[in-house]
């Protein structure tokens, strides 16, 4: 069962700790009117997607309608990440795309979005002048891959949408399974290595 005070005592205390592995279960799960969405992290820590005022927001949803329109989102921009399925996406007086797995469409809240297809996406929510970047990866058993910090990122983030892997940091070894999130608000460099076929997806942001 989601534990508010945990997660926001968690979220509190980021900031001093080196690295933290939130499990599938800790997050908060919600029906939207074309599927479902998971809200895996929120910055700051009182900050709610109800209200609108997150400087920064992590999250999964399913679109399991052929065709949907996209809740406006004024004063957000979004970055919309494929990891299952296929996707349409149309900006009504911008640019239509589609998606297949791993591509990212980078859009503002507030235009005319719909889709079309059915899917599982990753998407990143940035308000202000806190920005952020992700990409997806596959890898198979026994592989591994170094990752350097971004340039201006403050915090790193490691999202395993199937599989199980370990993050190697330079004094530190996490081990992490499908629907966990890996958040490390120093980013130093890391060596990622599944231990069996493994999809996941790095985010690095300024979260202020």
């Amino acid at each position: 069962m989601f534990d508010l005070k945990s997660y926001v005592i968690f979220h509190s205390s980021l900031t001093s700790m080196k690295t933290t592995l939130l499990k599938s279960d800790q997050f908060q799960r919600n029906v939207w009117s074309g599927g479902t969405t998971v809200e895996l992290f929120v910055f700051p820590p009182e900050a709610s997607y109800a209200r609108r005022d997150f400087r920064f927001r992590l999250s999964s949803a399913t679109v399991e309608t052929e065709t949907s329109d996209f809740t406006s989102l004024p004063g957000i921009s979004r970055k919309l990440m494929l990891l299952s399925g296929n996707l349409t996406v149309h900006h009504e007086g911008h640019h239509s795309r589609i998606l297949k797995k791993f591509d990212v469409d980078q859009f503002e809240g507030d235009w005319k979005t719909s889709s079309i297809g059915q899917c599982t996406d990753f998407n990143l929510m940035t308000s202000g002048n806190t920005r952020g970047n992700m990409m997806g990866m596959e890898l198979q058993k026994g592989e591994s891959h170094l990752i350097a910090p971004e340039p201006e990122s403050d915090w790193q983030f490691v999202y395993v949408f199937s599989g199980n892997l370990k993050v190697h940091l330079p004094d530190d070894i996490v081990s992490l399974s499908t629907g966990n999130l890996l958040v490390n608000p120093q980013p130093e460099i890391m060596e990622i290595k599944a231990t069996e076929k493994s999809e996941l997806v790095l985010v690095f942001g300024n979260p202020k």
